[in-house]
């Protein structure tokens, strides 16, 4: 045995691969719906810092906020699982980029969604709350929460997250996979900074929904790019 293959057949099995690929691109939009019900608005131009950031929060109804934590807690898990196709791939070039890569999948299916997805909708809703019920401790409340909450779990997810997407982009620019080497552009972190760019734009609904996707549109990049690359893969092996 070459690696460790929890289960998978040592051979490529496209069609498996492909179904995993496409459950994965229906997770990105699956949570790419969740992060739009929570950024779709604008902020209040007059507060500075954090507090202008969770200005745009305050018109959003419990209900939005239930569905937006539950879209993304099951989106989220959903891309977890088919990153599997990706370690497949990876494992047939490179057990050591393959063993990397999965560490860090299985920390991003730990936190991604349970630690840091739902625990943000969480703060959120804390902070709306404590608005209604005391304006005055709200935002420092809010931090306290937010710091002893949800940022242990969002510190361990970018540590899974850097661990993850660095192997993908090394394993797939060497060659390492059956893709051609420029499908390293089909990462993450490259739709999610991307995405990012669209914060010059200013403080606009339709910007700030995309932005608060930006993990979500990663995915979607990177599914949906593997997905539509599938035939150069397959034609060079």
């Amino acid at each position: 045995m070459t690696y460790n293959n929890i289960g998978i057949e040592n051979t490529l099995d496209w069609k498996r691969i492909r179904k995993l690929f496409l459950i994965g691109l229906l997770g990105g939009c699956m949570t790419f719906i969740g992060d739009w019900l929570l950024g779709y608005g604008v902020y209040d131009e007059s507060l500075t810092g954090l507090e202008k950031k969770l200005s745009q929060y305050l018109v959003l109804s419990d209900g939005k906020l239930f569905w937006s934590a539950f879209l993304g807690l099951i989106g989220i898990s959903l891309e977890g699982l088919c990153y599997f196709g990706i370690y497949r791939l990876i494992a047939s070039g490179s057990r050591k980029h393959a063993h990397i890569f999965r560490s860090g999948v299985f920390g991003y299916m730990l936190f991604a969604a349970c630690g840091v997805h739902v625990p943000c909708l969480s703060t959120v809703f804390f902070y709306n709350h404590m608005m209604l019920a005391s304006p005055e401790n709200a935002y420092d409340l809010t931090i306290k929460f937010g710091v002893y909450f949800l940022l242990p779990a969002m510190i361990l997810f970018l540590i899974f997250f850097f661990v993850m997407s660095s192997a993908q982009i090394s394993a797939f620019a060497k060659g390492l996979t059956p893709y051609p080497k420029w499908c390293w552009i089909f990462s993450m972190p490259v739709g999610m900074a991307a995405t990012m760019l669209l914060k010059f734009v200013g403080n606009h609904a339709v910007v700030n929904g995309l932005t608060a996707a930006w993990i979500s549109i990663g995915n979607i990049w990177m599914f949906g790019g593997l997905l539509l690359t599938m035939r150069f893969a397959q034609r060079k092996k």
